[in-house]
């Protein structure tokens, strides 16, 4: 591979990192917050690529680098190409974001109080939405003292539990995709969320004190009693 080709790699790298980040495909693999670091690095990229052309198709000067003085340019392992297939494939197929396979093969993210123990009440008005991170704390950490008595509404996908029962979770990010891990809530009650895996689901319900292990890392997961759902569409930012 030459310096022209590996132009042409970068290209297509920065072309689809900057085609990713400009619009919401990049919520797929990383956290919001990193937008403008992946738009800088694709534009770098672009420029990388541009001025490495430029100096490849400039006319040519005695002893150019690349020749070595019998008229033999030297090249690169043809096998560099494969580097372009990942940036065509984000280009033409963008991976989905992170669901149920992945949350069934991870323990849930719920193992250890949060440094500052203390809940806040719930803002006013039935059903409160909340986040599952946030659920589950208070459930686990803090008993359902502040949940009790409340309607509660958790958004997320669905995913098998342990028994083959459908549960609720999302995917919790520190960075990136690659970091991914599920946080998990189990669903009771008499009413059954009857939508196969991977569906994003609003349940709306109320605080259950029913808490079991996670099998995969033994930490606590909290169950939630289920009056109704609805499908829905997954969010736009589908990790917590």
């Amino acid at each position: 591979m030459n310096r022209q080709a590996q132009a042409v790699v970068m290209m297509f790298f920065g072309g689809a990192i900057l085609k990713a980040s400009l619009t919401d495909v990049y919520l797929r693999y990383v956290k919001e917050g990193l937008r403008p670091f992946l738009i800088v690095a694709g534009a770098l990229l672009l420029a990388a690529a541009v001025m490495t052309l430029y100096h490849e198709f400039r006319p040519p000067r005695d002893g150019a680098a690349g020749d070595d003085g019998h008229g033999h340019a030297h090249h690169e392992p043809r096998v560099g190409w494969l580097l372009i297939l990942p940036a065509v494939g984000l280009l033409l197929i963008a991976p989905p974001a992170l669901g149920s396979y992945a949350a069934g093969q991870a323990g849930t993210v719920l193992a250890a109080a949060p440094a500052d123990s203390e809940f806040a009440p719930l803002p006013p008005g039935d059903p409160v939405p909340l986040s599952l991170m946030d659920y589950a704390s208070r459930a686990v950490f803090d008993e359902g003292r502040s949940l009790t008595g409340r309607t509660l509404r958790l958004t997320g996908f669905v995913t098998a539990g342990p028994d083959g029962r459908p549960m609720l979770a999302r995917m919790v990010l520190a960075c990136c995709a690659a970091d991914g891990r599920p946080i998990k809530v189990g669903l009771a009650g008499g009413v059954s969320v009857d939508a196969p895996v991977d569906t994003w689901v609003q349940v709306v319900g109320t605080y259950s004190s029913r808490v079991e292990k996670d099998p995969v890392n033994k930490a606590d997961v909290p169950y939630f009693e289920v009056t109704s759902w609805q499908k829905t569409t997954a969010p736009r930012q589908t990790y917590e």
